[in-house]
């Protein structure tokens, strides 16, 4: 199954359309606008998890995987959209929670009352109230463990204290897990999405990381390969459209994941790239972007997944990152050049490119001025965090502006009237002050606009096998600003140019651009650039005599 030429788009439901006036996003608002998705060219919708949930995560807290939550409407409204999106050939993809369950999840509830069969679904490790099993870290912050009085055990949760992980090792989770893939394939879903899913496998010895926060001990671990290829073997959905998150990952182990011949996913989203802004590495304070080292990534992982038959998932934004035009664009003075850019970036490059909603009118983060306004709980517990290491309000405060993950979650921006056109009350998570001049319907109505943009770029990729099934070859690797490379395929060459900085940079006359045509490019101008203005792409082609 060719998944090359495809582009996938996410939906956050709670914020994409609401239809019944409750301020949440629901399932028949993302039928309702299934028109204007086909419009845009995509072939599948990934949608974020909308299962019954105590939505301490966002619905990554699992209760029920095989009901909907009435937040988001019925099973009927869930096989209503599968087959309207069918009839548009566009796929619907499911997110699964599969390294943890949310406690309220009846498995957990068993394991609570002490029933052995249960407890092993999940880890309980004996100990007193004041000795953790390990040290190590929840990855939204305080301790991965959480004592249990009346079990004198502790379990293991990775994220938040209501979200305990999974025994892989144990056969009988592994078979309820496949037997969850079998009902939503039989429902018609067209794809699956694995969230964290190279946590699955944990150390046979829990031990305290004396160096670090534990993850080394369970990320990728020793059984995650065998238990992808199993899981896929078992539900046969080799076929079928798969993503793997990779949280902390490796380039060795996404070509693993990805490789046809290892029969586990189609492919990978790893976030290496969307760290070259984290200050010494720490996602809780702010520097500006290093661009060589993005660039150092780009050609690694490129160029290490081509040469290994990987592939990858290519993506600025998702449900858990800060809009990118925000980011490592300039919203302020360069907003339609370095959104367009941005985008240039990725859709060209080897891979499968997502679209985050709103990423394609250019939504910006939300630029909220008070705590009350974010409703992310790992945003909550970080400002407190922040608070008690010393930053004060103002810091903390422009730190979560830059960091939070409700800057992409805020609803989807479809009109200038009230509430965006997302809801006719007032929404879950507040509106940026912008809607009125960054919408769908402006959009539509410029052809210069950001989403006309984006339509050519799903265009291009179906139109030429060089971006889908080409080779890709970087040039310019040694200026700090010029994202620069080659596709190729049979006798067609795609050239891209893109400018990740606001200097004027003058390209060099070995490029030889007179033998070549532009086909799309991000500002109006003479077809053969001398020089790239701030944020400017360029894509050229030229067939080989």
């Amino acid at each position: 199954m060719n998944f090359k030429d495809k582009v996938i788009y996410q939906i956050y439901p709670k914020s994409f359309q609401d239809t019944t006036g409750n301020g949440f996003g629901d399932l028949k608002g993302v039928t309702s606008r299934l028109n204007y998705l086909e419009e845009l060219g995509i072939d599948y919708i990934w949608l974020t998890p909308f299962f019954i949930s105590p939505q301490r995560d966002n619905g990554y807290d699992v209760a029920d995987y095989r009901n909907i939550d009435p937040l988001f409407g019925t099973m009927a409204d869930c096989e209503e959209l599968i087959e309207e999106a069918n009839k548009r050939s566009i796929g619907i993809m499911l997110d699964m929670v599969f390294n943890h369950t949310s406690t309220e999840h009846q498995w957990f509830q068993k394991a609570l009352a002490g029933d052995p069969e249960y407890m092993d679904y999940y880890f309980f490790k004996d100990g007193t109230p004041d000795q953790p099993p390990t040290n190590w870290e929840s990855k939204f912050g305080g301790n991965a463990w959480e004592y249990v009085p009346h079990l004198k055990k502790w379990y293991l949760h990775l994220f938040d204290v209501t979200q305990a992980d999974l025994n892989w090792e144990n056969p009988k989770v592994r078979e309820e897990l496949k037997e969850i893939i079998r009902f939503w394939k039989n429902k018609g879903v067209k794809g699956f999405r694995f969230d964290v899913v190279n946590l699955i496998s944990k150390p046979e010895v829990f031990e305290s990381d004396k160096v670090g926060d534990g993850r080394r001990f369970y990320t990728d671990g020793s059984k995650v390969h065998a238990y992808l290829k199993e899981l896929v073997a078992d539900t046969q959905i080799e076929n079928m459209v798969t993503v793997g998150e990779m949280s902390s990952t490796t380039l060795e182990h996404c070509i693993r994941y990805s490789n046809p011949k290892e029969k586990e996913l189609s492919m990978c989203f790893n976030f290496h790239h969307l760290k070259v802004d984290y200050k010494d590495g720490n996602k809780w304070e702010i520097m500006q972007p290093d661009f060589k080292a993005l660039k150092t990534l780009f050609y690694n992982w490129q160029l290490g997944m081509q040469e290994n038959e990987g592939w990858n998932a290519l993506f600025w934004c998702n449900h858990d990152q800060p809009r990118v035009v925000s980011r490592l664009g300039d919203d302020e003075n360069y907003w339609k050049e370095s959104a367009k850019m941005l985008a240039t970036c990725i859709h060209m490059m080897q891979g499968t490119p997502y679209i985050f909603q709103g990423e394609e009118i250019g939504m910006t983060n939300a630029k909220y001025t008070d705590i009350s306004q974010y409703c992310d709980v790992e945003s909550k517990n970080y400002y407190e965090i922040m608070l008690r290491n010393g930053k004060t309000k103002e810091e903390a405060l422009a730190i979560l502006g830059a960091r939070s993950r409700d800057n992409s979650r805020t609803p989807m921006q479809w009109n200038s009237g009230d509430h965006a056109g997302f809801s006719n009350s007032t929404p879950w998570l507040s509106i940026p002050e912008n809607y009125k001049a960054i919408n769908v319907e402006i959009e539509q109505n410029d052809a210069d606009s950001i989403l006309a943009y984006y339509k050519k770029l799903i265009q291009i990729r179906k139109e030429h096998p060089a971006i889908s099934e080409g080779k890709i070859e970087f040039i310019y690797k040694d200026h700090p600003e010029i994202l620069a490379y080659k596709r190729s395929f049979g006798d067609e060459e795609i050239l891209v140019l893109n400018n990740l900085g606001r200097n004027h940079t003058r390209l060099t006359a070995d490029l030889q651009l007179e033998s070549y045509e532009k086909i799309l490019g991000n500002y109006e101008k003479a077809d053969h650039a001398k020089e790239l203005e701030p944020f400017e792409a360029i894509i050229y082609r030229r067939v080989k005599r």
